[in-house]
């Protein structure tokens, strides 16, 4: 896990920018609002679709490879530095009210008292699909193909071609 100041002047600016392109697409998911969204990612793939309510903190780490589906309201926590990015493989279906959340707080409260954040990445393969509200924990991985039952807690890493369900999430079956 990597530590960053939110509080930091710059990331406060980069923050309330992201924030505001978010408002303006939740407000008006045109394609023009969609462009924008797009524009403050790293890497975004070819036939991405995104719904209105999309929200994220930064934007700047985030990758969306191919064809991906994200419902709406999805909200990507992100981190300003490169051990905060979140990657999305391609073709995957990110269900509405799912939560992928890539920054965190110290649970120590004299730690938490000095407001930094902590950061870990998530990836996401390819052909992934999240159900509906499913949260992701920071330092997740979930292999290819594999399925995220809706209103799962992801706090462990989740193998390629495995049904997933439950808080914490727990291997179904094998696909």
């Amino acid at each position: 896990m990597n530590k960053f100041n939110s509080l930091n002047k710059s990331y406060l600016e980069q923050r309330k920018a992201a924030h505001e392109t978010c408002r303006l697409f939740a407000k008006s998911p045109s394609k023009g609002n969609l462009k924008r969204i797009k524009g403050l990612f790293t890497q975004c793939g070819e036939g991405v679709i995104i719904e209105a309510g999309f929200h994220c903190d930064y934007g700047s780490q985030v990758q969306i490879g191919d064809r991906t589906f994200i419902n709406i309201n999805c909200t990507v926590l992100d981190a300003p530095i490169n051990e905060g990015a979140i990657s999305i493989g391609d073709d995957c279906l990110i269900g509405p009210n799912v939560q992928l959340l890539a920054v965190s707080h110290a649970v120590s409260p004299t730690e938490r008292l000095k407001k930094e954040n902590f950061t870990t990445p998530i990836t996401i393969g390819n052909n992934v699909w999240i159900g509906a509200g499913v949260i992701v924990l920071a330092g997740v991985s979930i292999d290819d193909n594999a399925v995220v039952g809706a209103g799962s807690v992801v706090t462990k890493d989740i193998a390629a071609n495995t049904v997933v369900a439950g808080n914490p999430a727990v291997k179904i079956k094998d696909i």
